[in-house]
């Protein structure tokens, strides 16, 4: 039996791990653990058509799975494509393993042809990121990388030169017991004490989620009715926490809608629940404020803290629920959600009348019908900027859909490789790319990787040849948009061309036709939906102390608009408000 080199040890390791898929772009320092997957039957090598994607898809894979996802770049500049998809990885907290290749171990330091030092470059964003320099060596490295991507949730990055991989594994090696799964973890006895003391003291209490709120839904509805408070979430805790919620005030934030603002700024005390939201200009800073997370370094850095608790939401919960006093009075969980129906109500209609013959089409519309007609599990992926907005306000969560996207890191591009990403942890399952035509054609090449595997990934393309969330930057700042306009091809065309199903969507009766087309097609799908580029409603107060991106200080509110099914959820929740 021939000896086992370093590659193929380090596959081995991986798959001991987990993991199903190296998603990577081949070539010369990565050859031999591309030829070490090749001959092992539980990893798929994954050839996109750049390394970005990658770093995207594999973020995707363990958000949507849980488990331990790879990628893999050559060096110098292939593992450098790596990073801003590692960076959005490490943001949201999805364990990823990233391999960068590297150059000749004799040759570091000296200026070698592509030499940089992935060991350093790619610190910021990991947890863990060392160089291999012996074979002995790298067993026990690859495992602490691996405990820290999942222990600690993020990213591990393991430098290995080309040459170290085709040397001999040592022999003997010891198969260290890998983590494969993160613990629970529950708060002290002090801490649940001053919790309760301040929850029982409080008659106006809010519960703000984001999150980390993930698997803890029913805690979270049995906590609120108790203590009668109203919820409310920010983007990435909607899909976790919005669904069957009698409770719910809508989102915070720019991309906000309804109650959820007032309810944090009225209440006696506001309760986070597994939440980074970074917009603090949307936060109060005259209430109590306790925090609940997972994530120690999250306690505290967005607000003044009265009261910081170190654990997981579910956890918490399960601790306080038997604990606290049930509240009678319910005046102001009933008040909150008159505002917030009331709030949905008065814009509910912004984007309604004759929807069905505007042309260009309004993206309101587009989202709305998507929303309609996607399966009841299926995966979202959503491109930053406008493509949030429709994802927040359209998309309705149950509890089995996904809705994934760059909401920590902001990056351009990722709906697409993301997409990938889900598509291969179930080919049977619906997976949807809500992708803007700024970001589509930043990654365009990776469509190719569709057609390539026949993933049946269905791209709903929003096209109003534009850079829309600038654009509407520009405005807020007092700026005219100025390099905003993107001169597109015909993307159905594009598609077709690359062997795919598509379709060019110019008017609206064309759209649920076209969609229906391309979620009964067996493999990839596009749908080039041309949008109104107009479709930025902005309110009437707008004051020159808004500032740019997602922040603002004079009004809480910047995007106005419809709010698809979510007014049907608050009329039916105003049946709890008993009638005076």
């Amino acid at each position: 039996m021939a000896k086992q080199n370093v590659a193929e040890q380090f596959v081995d390791i991986l798959a001991r791990a987990g993991v199903k898929h190296l998603y990577g772009v081949v070539g010369d320092s990565l050859n031999p653990v591309v030829d070490a997957v090749r001959r092992n039957p539980a990893i798929d090598w994954i050839h996109v058509r750049h390394e970005e994607t990658a770093a995207f898809a594999a973020g995707a894979e363990a958000q949507t799975t849980g488990r331990l996802a790879a990628c893999a770049g050559s060096c110098g500049p292939g593992n450098l494509h790596l990073i801003n998809g590692l960076y959005d990885a490490h943001r949201s907290m999805a364990p990823v393993l990233a391999l960068a290749s590297h150059i000749p171990s004799a040759e570091i330091g000296l200026g070698y042809f592509q030499e940089t030092h992935p060991d350093q470059l790619f610190r910021e964003c990991s947890h863990y990121s060392e160089l291999v320099s012996s074979p002995k060596q790298m067993p026990r490295l690859l495992h602490t990388a691996i405990q820290n991507a999942v222990g600690r949730g993020g990213v591990s990055v393991v430098s290995l030169p080309g040459d170290i991989a085709d040397q001999p594994a040592p022999e003997k090696a010891v198969e260290t017991a890998l983590v494969t799964a993160r613990p629970t973890v529950r708060p002290g006895d002090a801490e649940i004490d001053a919790l309760v003391a301040m929850i029982d003291a409080s008659d106006k209490v809010t519960l703000f989620c984001g999150s980390g709120t993930a698997g803890a839904h029913a805690e979270v509805m049995e906590f609120a009715g108790k203590i009668k408070s109203p919820v409310g979430h920010a983007l990435r805790g909607k899909e976790h926490i919005q669904y069957d919620n009698p409770y719910d005030v809508g989102m915070s934030g720019l991309l906000g809608y309804g109650a959820a603002y007032e309810a944090t700024h009225e209440c006696d005390l506001l309760i986070l629940l597994g939440t980074d939201f970074p917009y603090n200009a949307f936060l109060p800073d005259d209430v109590r404020i306790a925090q609940v997370d997972v994530r120690p370094e999250h306690l505290g850095r967005r607000s003044k803290l009265d009261l910081a608790v170190w654990g997981d939401v579910r956890e918490t919960l399960r601790c306080l629920i038997p604990r606290v006093r049930a509240k009678e009075n319910r005046r102001f969980l009933d008040r909150m959600l008159k505002k917030h129906a009331a709030a949905l109500e008065g814009v509910v209609k912004a984007y309604t009348r004759k929807v069905d013959k505007h042309v260009p089409i309004h993206p309101e519309y587009v989202a709305a019908v998507l929303d309609e007609l996607a399966d009841d599990d299926a995966v979202f992926t959503v491109d930053t900027g406008m493509c949030n907005v429709w994802a927040a306000r359209y998309l309705t969560p149950n509890g089995r859909r996904r809705v994934i996207g760059s909401f920590s890191h902001g990056s351009m591009a990722n709906a697409l490789p993301m997409a990938i990403g889900a598509q291969f942890t179930d080919r049977r399952r619906q997976v949807v790319s809500m992708s803007g035509d700024g970001g589509f054609a930043m990654l365009m090449g990776d469509f190719l990787t569709l057609v390539q595997y026949d993933l049946p990934v269905k791209v709903v393309l929003f096209n109003n040849s534009s850079l829309g969330m600038v654009e509407l930057e520009m405005l807020v700042a007092g700026l005219p948009s100025y390099g905003t306009a993107n001169k597109n091809p015909d993307f159905a065309a594009v598609a077709r061309a690359c062997g795919a199903h598509a379709v060019r969507v110019e008017k609206p009766k064309q759209l649920a036709g076209a969609l229906r087309d391309a979620f009964r097609h067996k493999g990839p799908a596009l749908v080039d939906v041309v949008t109104d580029p107009n479709a930025l409603s902005i309110p009437p107060k707008i004051s020159a102390d808004m500032v740019t991106g997602f922040a603002l200080s004079a009004s809480k509110i910047v995007l106005d608009g419809g709010v698809g099914r979510m007014v049907q959820m608050a009329r039916s929740n105003l049946r709890n408000v008993p009638r005076l």
